[in-house]
């Protein structure tokens, strides 16, 4: 492949091909960056045009496995339906890609994305923007501005601009950005959580017998929320690096770009005369009809005015009628919030509609929340599980496959809008909602080895219901006695602009997402912000307003926050149905005691409790798991009794001749040591292995090889041990 162009950006070097692959498509490009390669191509139907009120784009973004030398999961050896992470790409290049086209483009068009060569490092999001605007850009669409993406990581409190992924692993912010040279149009931000030493004292060994027993470190969660100030200033370098790139591109793409054919737009004016008429005869009407709270009620006023103008007009066209009643509509909105500071629904600019929480309605599941702000209700249910409960999945970087033990599935049922819809497969919203709160909600989430799923169940909607999805969804994390480094909480912000007058909006409602000019959602604590998701456009928005609307979400979270501490207060957990964790440390001398002779006191603490038993020997720590509460609360009073001696065990005692079987724990050149039942160690010299001469234990055993040894003699408390014959 001969690259027309290459570029040394930020941190990488990326070359493209122009004219050499799909010459039959309106635009492809050809990107090489390290070892990877993405072909992106744009087709466009010249001859259809769409009638309805929307931009006819469709994003496909596709990985294919041989690009890495892998063969595709499953029982069918072919890529078949997307990944959560290619539907997630293709979302995300959509979004930053559509505010490019004019107003009134009514031609269907497709971009696809393949990913044909992949190396670890790539950030294969950020490359399938840049390559989707490079082929767009040289096509023969009539659009010449370019959109490029910019991740930033925060390392060691230092920002790092286009991290590896490697060091994105060790990143504490994710901040992916979209924009031209002059706008920032999309955001997708989230902080991940660390853990943090913290020395702590151990009530249980006494520091008099052993002084380094006597205190031990336990790790600490950070959600590591992202004040609003700093943040402001990480979007300004953005913008900053944003404005280089794409200056860059366009210049370097200008003499590869088609000629544009003859684009038109179909843009209708709507009737003057129905306007005036409307204004003049029906604005209490229509003042009464935005009003109405529900968008199904909504609908119907709006409905019943366009058909007793029908009445009154017999010779108007219906459909241009409706346009004339959504214009004046839409003006009455936002000059009622400019002019009196007052919104539809009677709220001050910065007032949240009022929230009712009821935690655990569910009896039988681990933990639920049913969270209702307005008209907007999510019931979020929690199950909890262990490791083997974690959804595997493997990227295309990836070299093996991971765990995914945090997920929260955000559903959106057509009855809670009104709608007499089927419920069928997730849809490209429903995985970026589900999305946006688990990043809000994962990096304050203490999990301490479980595995966690929520479910976020739509029961109404008007106005964010994945902000909803992510206060209720803290709820149930906190009904299922989950710890949380923060109380979470997220609300939807929305602006209303003409000329220099603005008003920045708390807790938007469905209305004012449709008539307004801006919809961010913002999550996390009171102190700062775990995730982040705009779509804006920042021409005749200036970065001090943004700042304003930030602080003023801050504000909101800060009273919601409060709401949900109080009903926080009086949660009664699902005791009956609960799994639980529970982690403590111990004397290790009395471990021996706890596992018993040939690990039959364990084993019995196992099988009445219905616990899973956990013990770190050197550190002394004990974790318990188990099916409900109850039992791990037995579980533990067991323990606690045996270390008291309230509790009779029975103790292991060896003598010499004994033959047991024992487990090897670890290898030596000199020898391996053996661990015995009851929790004893003894050590086998390399000359009692075998009636032969051997150069090398590990000839012979591997760690956690079983095999019956003999005791052999005792040196103080040292067991000396012998191949049994």
């Amino acid at each position: 492949m001969k690259y027309n162009i290459e570029l040394q950006l930020k941190n990488k070097k990326e070359s493209y091909a122009f004219g050499q692959v799909a010459a039959q498509a309106n635009g492809a490009a050809w990107l090489k960056c390290g070892d990877t390669v993405i072909l992106a191509t744009v087709v466009i139907d010249e001859t259809d045009f769409v009638d309805e009120d929307f931009l006819p784009l469709t994003v496909q973004y596709i990985e294919k496995s041989y690009a890495a030398g892998k063969f595709p999961g499953g029982f069918i050896k072919r890529e078949t339906k997307p990944s959560d992470f290619e539907t997630l790409t293709s979302r995300i290049v959509d979004r930053s890609l559509r505010p490019l086209f004019p107003k009134g483009f009514a031609n269907p068009v497709q971009i696809t994305i393949i990913v044909l060569s992949v190396d670890d490092e790539a950030d294969l999001q950020v490359l399938a923007l840049n390559a989707a605007s490079a082929a767009l850009y040289v096509s023969d669409i009539d659009i010449f501005n370019s959109v490029t993406a910019v991740r930033i990581g925060k390392i060691d409190g230092e920002i790092v601009v286009n991290p590896t992924l490697s060091q994105l692993e060790n990143s504490s912010l994710d901040l992916y950005l979209a924009g031209s040279k002059e706008d920032m149009l999309m955001i997708e931000m989230q902080t991940l959580g660390s853990d943090e030493m913290e020395i702590v004292d151990i009530g249980m060994v006494d520091p008099l017998i052993d002084p380094g027993m006597g205190t031990s470190s336990i790790p600490v969660r950070l959600s590591n929320a992202m004040n609003e100030d700093e943040l402001i200033e990480v979007l300004a370098l953005a913008q900053v690096e944003l404005a280089k790139a794409n200056s860059a591109y366009e210049n370097s793409f200008k003499p590869f770009a088609s000629a544009p054919f003859d684009l038109q737009c179909k843009i209708s004016e709507t009737d003057v005369d129905m306007i005036e008429y409307v204004r003049d005869n029906h604005t209490d009407d229509l003042k009464r009809g935005i009003n109405q709270m529900a968008k199904t009620e909504r609908s119907t006023a709006l409905r019943t005015i366009r058909k007793n103008i029908m009445k009154e007009k017999p010779e108007w066209d219906e459909h241009e009628l409706k346009k004339a009643i959504e214009a004046v509509k839409r003006s009455m909105v936002r000059a009622q919030i400019l002019d009196e500071k007052v919104r539809a629904d009677g709220r001050g600019l910065r007032e949240v509609r009022p929230i009712h929480i009821e935690t655990n309605v569910l009896p039988s599941a681990h933990a639920s929340a049913l969270f209702t702000r307005g008209q907007t209700q999510a019931l979020v249910v929690l199950t909890l599980g262990g490791a083997k409960d974690a959804q595997m999945f493997e990227n295309l970087t990836d070299r093996g496959t991971q765990n995914e033990a945090f997920m929260v599935h955000y559903n959106f049922p057509g009855f809670s809008v009104g709608e007499p819809s089927p419920i069928g497969a997730p849809r490209r919203r429903e995985l970026g909602h589900g999305n946006l709160a688990k990043r809000a909600l994962e990096g304050a989430c203490v999990r301490n080895g479980q595995t966690i799923r929520l479910v976020s169940e739509i029961l109404e909607s008007n106005g964010s219901s994945s902000m909803a999805t992510v206060c209720g969804g803290y709820m149930a994390l906190r009904a299922g006695d989950i710890e949380m480094a923060d109380p979470i909480a997220g609300v939807a912000m929305g602006m209303v602009s003409e000329g220099e007058r603005h008003a920045i909006l708390t807790d938007i409602m469905g209305l004012e997402d449709h008539d307004g000019d801006l919809d961010f959602k913002v999550a996390g604590s009171k102190e700062g912000i775990t995730a982040m998701q705009m779509d804006i456009k920042l021409g005749g928005i200036h970065l001090d307003v943004l700042k304003e609307a930030l602080y003023q979400a801050k504000e909101a979270r800060a009273h919601i926050i409060d709401i949900m501490m109080n009903s926080e207060e009086n949660i009664e957990l699902n005791e009956g149905t609960l799994p639980s964790t529970d982690l403590f440390h111990i004397d290790p001398s009395f471990i021996g005691d706890i596992i018993g002779q040939a690990g039959k006191t364990i084993r019995e603490i196992i099988e009445r409790f219905d616990v899973t038993i956990d013990i770190d020997k050197k550190k002394g720590s004990v974790k318990l798991t188990g099916k409900n509460r109850e039992g791990l609360r037995g579980a533990r009073d067991h323990i606690e009794g045996i270390i008291s001696g309230s509790t009779p065990v029975e103790k292991v005692e060896y003598k010499v001749g004994d033959v047991v079987k024992g487990k090897v724990k670890k290898i030596v050149d000199f020898g391996a040591f053996i661990e015995l039942p009851g929790g004893v160690d003894g050590l086998i010299h390399i000359s009692k292995l075998s009636d032969s001469h051997i150069s090398k234990v590990s000839d012979l055993l591997k760690e956690g090889d079983e095999l019956m040894v003999e005791i052999v003699e005792f040196k103080g408390n040292k067991i000396g041990l012998g191949r049994a014959k």
